[in-house]
């Protein structure tokens, strides 16, 4: 069975895979889904100084303190830029490399590059250091009444601080895989960044590239046909 680490969004957390991890550990799969600090249940440590680079280490040592090796590493959304700077320190853990409806940077760029499209933007403080993420609608009202309340708001630096990425994605020698929302064509913040990815995924011979009929809101509204995916992903 594989050991999968799946990591969360912005303003949101671990629970946000709830439904994706109950169904992969019925599976018989190992399962990590760490809480990124400042959100999710660890939303009392935030402040000012949490930016991309804390993110990317509670990813690593979530790897390296359980000693988790041949694993299957996803990002969701802006989680694509934590498992990207993660690669730095934990390529050699990493079986398959999966961006679910995710940014996929380059060296250098920011969340905030991506979002409104250009390639490095000069970084800006602001007086707010918390940004507020936007509403969601999911597919189930109940669903919606219970994630809203979980939302937080999300230190500024983890969108303004760039990643570092000593080589191209496509240089590692483990696998990679795109996975799109094929529905999301509403203002989802880093929507467009999102579809630029999955074209270029889809375009190259190096990745795997899959669709998913359903909004950006996959972990929550669509959970078995991630699992589906991940499934095969994982060989089974």
């Amino acid at each position: 069975m594989a050991t999968f680490v799946l990591v969360h969004g912005a303003w949101s957390g671990a629970h946000g895979f709830r439904h994706v991890r109950r169904l992969l550990r019925a599976a018989g799969h190992d399962v990590y889904t760490p809480s990124l600090t400042g959100l999710g249940e660890r939303v009392h440590l935030a402040s000012p100084l949490v930016g991309l680079g804390t993110h990317v280490r509670d990813v690593v040592n979530c790897v390296l303190f359980e000693d988790l090796r041949d694993i299957v590493l996803l990002g969701y959304s802006y989680g694509g830029f934590v498992v990207t700077g993660a690669l730095e320190h934990i390529a050699d853990h990493v079986r398959e490399l999966v961006y679910l409806d995710a940014f996929v940077p380059g060296d250098g760029e920011t969340v905030l590059s991506h979002v409104h499209g250009e390639g490095r933007p000069a970084i800006t403080l602001a007086e707010d250091w918390q940004v507020v993420g936007p509403a969601r609608a999911f597919d189930d009202p109940a669903e919606t009444a219970w994630m809203m309340p979980r939302r937080v708001p999300q230190p500024r630096g983890c969108f303004t601080e760039p990643v570092q990425l000593s080589r191209p994605i496509e240089a590692y020698p483990f696998g990679r895989t795109y996975i799109k929302a094929s529905h999301d064509t509403g203002p989802e913040p880093g929507g467009a960044a999102f579809w630029r990815a999955a074209r270029m995924a889809a375009a190259s011979p190096a990745w795997n590239y899959f669709e998913i009929a359903g909004n950006h809101l996959l972990p929550s509204n669509q959970p078995d046909a991630v699992v589906s995916l991940l499934r095969c992903i994982a060989g089974e």
